[in-house]
């Protein structure tokens, strides 16, 4: 028995030191960046997922976004309220808006996540959620790509020559035809004859050998060398183009090999990178063909959907429609080149290597005292403030831990007592269990109890008192040997009142336990409330003493004070009605107990009377 007492107490003890805990974390797990936003999510990079064994390092990351993870209601119409930091909570990370749809539940956002390593999970946190007027737009369009990175087109200035997002600004001279709804936001749609003209300048010079250029194609039809990318020199020429769905790169007329076409009509990302006298071409960010050359010095102008002025016989302008274009002035990884296939082409591989979380607000205990009305009245409690509610806290995990003890407790009992009561009908009516020989068989009811049974009853109060009264009448009838009415054993009226005896202390004992812990209930009844109210006065006495030696009357330097002074008194409360409500509640449960147990007795000295009559020839003289 006492190890079923002493499991359930530390199950319950358990139960509250992990509540305990789950409080403390709460309130210290991690940080909250800035409490004046109300939402974030977490956005983890798995690289090792997306097949990515090489370290990337720092890379712009395209994050989409819809109504399925994101609340755009929650947020600013457009999107200014968005912020990026990184693992540590602390560090805002540079990103811009590319599109920002609230109406439609869609955007397109760019973030500079830093330091990304194969084979690990690299998080970052989006925060949003905050309509107040600090929540400005704060996105850095510049900030997001490195300074090697010399130019990256979008594509979603509408009828506007398409701006350079880096910090080289190295704008387009003319417009081309926009595309709504491309595969990132707005994109350029060529027809085969029209060009964007991107002007010379220094960061677009090339003159070491090293370059990466990168876009994303969509070839509306097959045609034989049709040309993408361009830059010419007199005899000097460097062509990105489409020959019936194949993509090559050419230098001074000599053309990488052939590979599989590109499908028409979908989407693929391309990429070429220059390194030494080696020049790789990429498709979807896997090796596709390349050149055993060295990038050519150029400084010219380049052209975007055909060549210019000094064209080769024989060449077209691309068909189809071109998104994200992105030049910079290195040659990239390989691991670089595919992260950035990926977060372009979206789709699976996509879904896969960036995932958002769920959203979560800041629902820390600490972080809760801290803000709103609640939070200028903590701020505002004196040391002695702190002190009694620490007791209060103290005296409320003790009251619950008792409740939930007592009341566990006493649902055994309350089981236990009515499956022994259903056994019991059975035994009163012939109680020979009682003087068997085999003191195992009173204690499982005449073998009508299963161990598992057994095991059950061992909770029930009536159970144990029964046991007693058994012992006691096995002893009795050992000792005496005469013989009752019927040719049974027979109990002289003394035994009978010694019986009784015994099991009236059996039910003091049983009493006892049930009680035990109830007299904390008790004191936190009484006592929680007084507590409460020394600390309210106390805090009142400090506030007009402040005020007094401060020399002014302020009502706002008053109101915090009485407020934290009253919050003790709110302490108090929040400790007794609970406990005055389980009180209660236990107290009719243990009346409960109490009956059952004296119900028992009376049926059980009754039965036994009768069934062991004392015999004719000693009653007269008993």
């Amino acid at each position: 028995m006492k190890v079923v007492i002493r499991t359930k107490t530390n199950l319950s003890a358990t139960l509250l030191s992990g509540f305990l805990m789950v409080m403390i974390c709460s309130s210290t797990a991690h940080a909250w960046w800035n409490s004046e936003w109300t939402m974030r999510k977490k956005v983890t990079i798995d690289l090792k997922s997306a097949g990515i064994s090489e370290p990337v390092g720092a890379a712009p990351v395209l994050i989409r976004l819809h109504d399925g993870d994101f609340q755009f209601a929650a947020a600013k119409d457009d999107g200014s309220d968005l912020r990026f930091v990184a693992a540590d909570d602390k560090t805002p990370l540079a990103y811009h808006i590319e599109k920002y749809d609230a109406l439609m539940s869609e955007a397109f956002v760019w973030v500079k996540v830093p330091d990304l390593k194969p084979g690990e999970q690299t998080s970052i946190w989006l925060y949003y959620g905050n309509q107040g007027p600090k929540a400005s737009k704060a996105d850095d369009t510049k900030g997001s790509y490195d300074s090697e990175t010399a130019l990256v087109y979008h594509f979603s200035e509408g009828g506007s020559p398409p701006n350079d997002f880096t910090m080289s600004g190295n704008n387009a001279q003319n417009a081309g035809t926009r595309v709504e709804g491309s595969l990132i936001g707005g994109g350029v749609r060529f027809d085969g004859k029209s060009t964007i003209v991107i002007p010379a300048s220094a960061s677009l010079a090339w003159t070491d050998a090293s370059m990466t250029w990168s876009a994303c194609l969509k070839p509306t039809a097959l045609q034989p060398r049709a040309i993408i990318f361009s830059r010419r020199d007199e005899a000097t020429s460097f062509v990105i183009g489409v020959d019936n769905g194949v993509p090559f790169v050419e230098v001074n007329g000599q053309r990488s090999a052939a590979g599989t076409p590109m499908a028409v009509n979908s989407w693929h990302p391309v990429a070429v990178v220059a390194a030494g006298a080696k020049i790789t071409l990429y498709l979807d960010g896997e090796p596709y063909g390349g050149l055993n050359t060295p990038l050519p010095a150029l400084n010219g102008p380049a052209f975007i959907g055909g060549e210019g002025p000094q064209a080769a016989a024989g060449t077209i302008g691309f068909v189809g429609e071109l998104d994200e274009l992105q030049v910079s002035k290195v040659a990239r990884s390989p691991a670089f080149v595919k992260l950035s296939a990926i977060v372009q082409g979206g789709g699976d591989k996509a879904a896969k290597l960036l995932t958002l979380g769920p959203d979560e607000q800041p629902a820390g205990v600490m972080t809760w005292l801290s803000g709103g009305t609640f939070g200028v009245i903590v701020k505002s409690l004196t040391m002695d403030g702190w002190v009694v509610i620490c007791i209060l806290g103290v005296m409320a995990v003790l009251s619950w831990f008792v409740m939930v003890n007592k009341v566990s407790y006493l649902n055994g009992i309350s089981k236990g007592n009515a499956l022994f009561m259903k056994e019991w009908k059975h035994v009163a009516a012939d109680l020979t269990v009682l003087d068997d020989a085999d003191a195992e068989h009173f204690k499982s009811l005449g073998g009508r109890v299963d161990k598992a049974g057994l095991k059950a009853m061992r909770n029930a109060s009536v159970y144990r008192i029964y046991h007693i009264g058994a012992e006691e009448i096995r002893h009795r009838l050992a000792a005496d040997k005469s013989v009752g009415t019927g040719g049974r054993k027979g109990l002289a009226g003394r035994s009978i009142h010694a019986i009784r005896a015994a099991l009236d202390g059996g039910v003091v004992r049983e009493t006892q336990k049930i009680n035990r812990l109830i007299v904390l209930l008790t004191i936190c009844i009484s006592g929680g409330p007084f507590l409460g109210l020394l600390g309210t006065v106390v805090g009142v006495m400090i506030t007009f003493a402040a005020v007094a030696a401060a020399g002014e009357v302020n009502v706002n330097a008053i109101a915090p004070g009485i407020a934290a002074a009253l919050l003790a008194t709110v302490a108090g409360l929040a400790v007794a009605i609970p406990s005055l409500f389980g009180y209660n509640y236990i107290l009719s449960r243990v009346k409960d107990a109490k009956d059952d147990m004296h119900i028992f007795i009376d049926e059980f000295v009754t039965k036994m009377a009768e069934f062991y009559q004392e015999p004719k020839s000693r009653a007269g003289t008993d």
